[in-house]
């Protein structure tokens, strides 16, 4: 980020939050917690609905609730506060340690619909790859989103492609963005103090005696402490009335986040020589795991004013700007990866290296239209257009195919693009139809996507003419630039139709039925349909219901990303990587055109709510998802070359997306909320929240020659179904009273289960099918019982902060993030009761699929002001 840009907005910031204000005005209801009354605006076109009466589940997350945390990511107070969304925190997993992805029920980052005040929010343009949360999918960037700028947060916990169309198949997160007038301005800053738990300190390294043997290294006994991760955060919301009643809401954020490191000991050698001093002195702890460097200005504004009596013109949008530092793996003095051939293979970095992938962030967002009143119906149209732009570098760095004497230190590796335009209709008005509320909308939608692809410079991806000796591939080291083949710019339409209908039958009785039709230039039409039921025999208890179905269309990533790298095999160059399903090397492995995901949802569940200030519902759900889009494991072998040969296909491996999976999701949410009655000791607000969830592969494809466990392997597999809690609770109180305030929640996440990387393989050296009784032990390996399977036990954590007003305008809090420094298992490593985990958990201690991350406390202070 320049340095230029910061500066101005940092100066414009600490200017705001020192005391400047506008005249002043009260805010409006701003600060008002969220109970069983208020009106919701998702899940129905219905101008009256409350969050009791909803047919379907529905969260509410109040601005009070966001901003009452050390957090300032939106996708991370969403994961503290509602328990069936996770957003476990990755490192070394390229760009996905800028851009990190969020679920909801435990499905996939897109198959969530987010909107903002209701319309359609773009898709960022990073596609996870790397082996986290959420493999092989795209889906939107919510920490653009400052929880300064947000009103509340409807989640909605049903599945509503009906009603919204693509990707709401686990539910609808809608972000309604402030209208008040007023305002807030604060600063806040904090650290990580912790002690990393079962990570031990270096005490002493004797010298390397062998050839090849490692370092003889003892430990303290003693934990590892940190004290890392400065971030400040400052930020402004600015609330300022036009004419009688209209709006222009304006919120500006800077954040500044310095990298964390919970890295171990590297126990390996990193010099080639036996006996050289520097492997005693130098620092093992040469790795950098955990959260990367982060700077951020995130702009949004929400504006309205009347024209006419009946009529309103709108608009709001957003421009954000990320830059982010994460790091690779650290490559030894000794490595290959290292190695300068134009000086006799001496290392080029005498100590090794870290090399870093930046990832500069561009994020823009406008909508506009016009809703009002004609002849009896409420009408609303309007444009969109949102764009996502990533650029990677690579720095601290070398392509040492080139040679050390000729390869930069520092690459342009290309980027992504994601843009988005849509047109929406939307019209609704209420009918007499003799038998109670009815209410009936109807609208039309037509969007264009669009993605590319950016080369990057030549010596990012160049085949430099050491490639036959180095034996470490060619391109910049840790993330080789895009490649021209690679480059591409795509788009598809789509246009789409649907009505919706709300009818009270009776005091006792609601339904609510859907039905979309909606078309795609790439791959055709689909129709989807929604019923729900809402019955309350008796004042404050209902019974509520609802069945589905729902698609998601091919991510333009999934569809149309393309990443090769060159490697030598026997003096060839050989081509490896991901390739699009319309590529020869895809179709030659048997690939075919993505089709859209099918669910079919199904939902029930109790809503109580007789006692006054308690809310209680219990709702359980049924995904089923037909021809999940997944990402095939590396394909490689005799039987893969002998395809591509037989199609004159350059390459030894390749992996590409498919229709690979069916799946089963279930699960039970139960949610309360309990506001207690005033006894003269202030206000307190109760809230507690528990998630089951559990998810099946019910059936796998077979493409060409492959076995279903080959294309989409055991550990991907269990990853899928088992790599995110199984349940999660959460409990929290919220205490104000006169000038004194607190705010304590915890979380308890259950387990997480980390398969094994064995691959079940019979004796003929061919994948194992579950079905085959003969080979016992692959069997039991396939089957889920591998010796070097691990599982994260459950974790408690808990969050407290308390606030203080001085004077009215005036807030100050302090509080902790993971108060008790929380962390998941350490993870094994080396030989451990006969099963070699290898050196890489000695340094990467603990698991990026950790529900709550592995930074451990947080701890931090705000200032904040109100006018």
């Amino acid at each position: 980020m320049r340095t230029t840009q910061l500066s101005t907005f940092a100066l414009a910031a600490a200017l705001v939050a020192g005391g400047w204000t506008t005249p002043g005005f009260a805010q409006e209801g701003a600060d008002e917690a969220a109970d069983s009354a208020t009106i919701i605006v998702t899940g129905t076109r219905r101008t009256d609905r409350t969050i009791a009466d909803s047919t379907v589940p529905i969260d509410v997350i109040s601005s009070d609730s966001l901003q009452n945390s050390g957090s300032t990511e939106t996708n991370r107070l969403l994961g503290q506060l509602v328990p069936s969304f996770n957003f476990p925190q990755p490192s070394l997993t390229d760009g996905t340690d800028s851009l990190r992805p969020a679920t909801l029920r435990g499905l996939a980052p897109d198959q969530v619909l987010v909107l903002v005040n209701g319309k359609r929010r773009h898709l960022s343009s990073l596609l996870n790859l790397n082996g986290s949360v959420g493999r092989g999918s795209a889906g939107v960037d919510m920490n653009t989103i400052p929880p300064l700028a947000i009103e509340r947060i409807e989640v909605l916990r049903d599945g509503a492609a009906s009603q919204y169309g693509s990707d709401a198949i686990a539910g609808v997160i809608n972000v309604q963005l402030k209208k008040s007038v007023g305002g807030r301005a604060q600063i806040s800053y904090g650290k990580y103090i912790t002690t990393m738990e079962d990570v031990e300190q270096v005490a002493n390294v004797l010298p390397t005696t062998g050839a090849s043997d490692n370092p003889a290294i003892s430990f303290t006994g003693k934990d590892r402490k940190r004290r890392d991760g400065e971030t400040y955060t400052m930020a402004t919301n600015i609330g300022l009335p036009v004419g009688d009643s209209g709006y222009l809401n304006f919120t500006a954020e800077y954040k500044d986040r310095s990298p964390t490191n919970r890295s171990g000991a590297d126990l390996r050698r990193n010099y080639a020589a036996a006996g050289d001093p520097r492997e005693v002195t130098i620092d093992r702890y040469w790795h950098r795991f955990g959260d990367g460097e982060s700077k951020d200005m995130n702009f949004f504004y929400n504006a309205g004013m009347d024209v006419g009596a009946d009529w309103e013109l709108y608009s709001f949008g957003s421009y954000g700007v990320r830059d982010g530092n994460g790091a690779g793996f650290y490559r030894r003095a000794l490595d290959p990866r290292n190695a300068d051939w134009d000086n006799g293979g001496a290392p080029i970095y005498a100590d090794g290296y870290l090399p870093y992938i930046t990832s500069e962030i561009r994020d823009i967002a406008f909508t506009g239209g016009l809703r009002g009143m004609a002849g009896g119906w409420n009408l609303d149209l309007s444009f969109g257009y949102g764009s996502n732009r990533l650029d990677y570098g690579v720095e601290n760095t070398v392509n040492v195919s080139l040679g050390g004497n000729h390869s930069p230190r520092k690459f342009d590796a290309g980027g992504m693009r994601y843009g988005q335009m849509a047109v929406n209709f939307d019209a609704q008005r209420d009918l007499d139809l003799g038998f109670g509320d009815t209410s009936l909308a109807l609208g039309a939608e037509w969007r264009n996507e669009n993605y590319k692809i950016v080369a990057g410079e030549p010596a990012s991806y160049a085949v430099g003419p050491y490639f036959y000796t180095n034996g470490a591939g060619v391109g910049s080291q840790v993330f080789g630039g895009f490649m021209p083949s690679s480059a591409v710019d795509k788009s598809r339409d789509s246009f789409a139709g649907y009505v919706e209908l709300d009818a009270d039958l009776s005091d006792m009785f609601n339904v609510q039925a859907a039905g979309r039709y909606e078309h795609f230039s790439d791959f055709g039409d689909t129709v989807n349909g929604k019923l729900a039921a809402r019955f309350e025999p008796v004042d404050g208890l209902a019974l509520r219901g609802s069945v589905s179905t729902g698609f998601r269309a091919p991510g333009m990533a999934q569809q149309y990303f393309s990443t090769t790298s060159t490697i030598s095999q026997g003096g060839t160059l050989v081509e490896v990587g991901t390739f699009p399903v319309s590529s020869p090397i895809a179709i030659a492995l048997g690939a075919q055109p993505l089709k859209p995901e099918k669910s079919v949802n199904f939902g029930g569940g109790l809503v109580f709510d007789m006692v006054p200030g308690l809310n209680v519902t219990v709702d359980y759900y049924r995904i089923k998802i037909k021809d999940r889009i997944t990402l095939t494991e590396t394909l490689s072998g005799a039987d893969v070359l002998a395809l591509l040969q037989a199609a004159n296909v350059p390459g030894t491996s390749a992996r590409f997306f498919v229709n690979g999976v069916d799946t089963r999701t279930q699960g039970l949410d139960i949610v309360g909320s309990y506001r207690v009655p005033d006894f003269g000791l202030g206000t307190l607000r109760l809230n507690v929240g528990y998630n089951l969830n559990d998810t099946k592969i019910t059936d796998r494809r077979v493409f060409s020659a492959f076995t279903a466990q080959r294309l989409f392997a055991r550990q991907e597999s269990l990853r899928l179904t088992d790599g995110q809690p199984s349940n999660k609770f959460n409990a929290g109180l919220t205490w104000d009273i006169g000038k004194f305030g607190m705010t304590l929640n915890a979380n308890r996440y259950g387990k997480v289960f980390l398969p094994d990387s064995v691959t079940a393989v019979a004796a003929d050296g061919n994948p194992v099918t579950l079905n085959n009784p003969a080979i016992r032990d692959d069997i039991r390996i396939a089957a889920g019982d591998a010796p070097g399977d691990i599982t994260l036990s459950p974790k408690w954590v808990v969050d407290l902060e308390v606030r203080f007003r001085p004077v009215q305008p005036v807030q100050i809090a302090v509080g902790a993030n993971n108060l008790l420094d929380e962390y998941p298992d350490r993870l094994p490593f080396g030989l451990v009761n006969g099963v070699d985990y290898g050196a890489n958990n000695s340094f990467l201690p603990y698991s990026s699929f950790s529900p709550f991350g592995f930074s451990g406390r947080f701890v931090y202070g705000r200032v904040s002001v109100d006018f």
